[in-house]
């Protein structure tokens, strides 16, 4: 059983910053890929940044520059610093992990969300 769990949503205003954390726990060998995705009301899910075991990050489009995701493997842990926050940046933030649980077996888990809202 793993779980994840996701801290540091809330409410700021335009221009502002919030850092999410999202820890994972439980019986697994290790993990592979960490994501951050958001989903606003009446939109799809959407990958906003991702992060390798390697450290290789890739960003969607309209966070580059403002988005920065980070892992610490000590803690399970990974991290979205967010700078310059806007308000078409408001939505539910769900972190995913790739876990390792066997020998060649992988599994991905969901956090349960955080909530950013953003105002103008």
């Amino acid at each position: 059983q793993v779980q994840l769990v996701e801290s540091g949503g809330g409410l700021v205003q335009a221009g502002g910053s919030l850092r999410l954390s999202c820890a994972a726990s439980g019986s697994f060998f290790s993990i592979n890929n960490m994501s951050w995705y958001r989903q606003a009301p009446g939109k799809q899910r959407e990958l906003v940044a991702a992060i390798t075991s390697g450290g290789n990050t890739n960003y969607a489009d309209s966070v580059k520059g403002r988005f920065t995701i980070s892992r610490d493997n000590a803690k399970n842990t990974v991290y979205l610093q967010m700078n310059s926050l806007e308000p078409e940046d408001t939505a539910v933030y769900y972190c995913n992990v790739r876990l390792r649980v066997g020998a060649i077996k992988y599994e991905y888990s969901w956090g349960q969300g955080t909530q950013v809202t953003v105002s103008s």
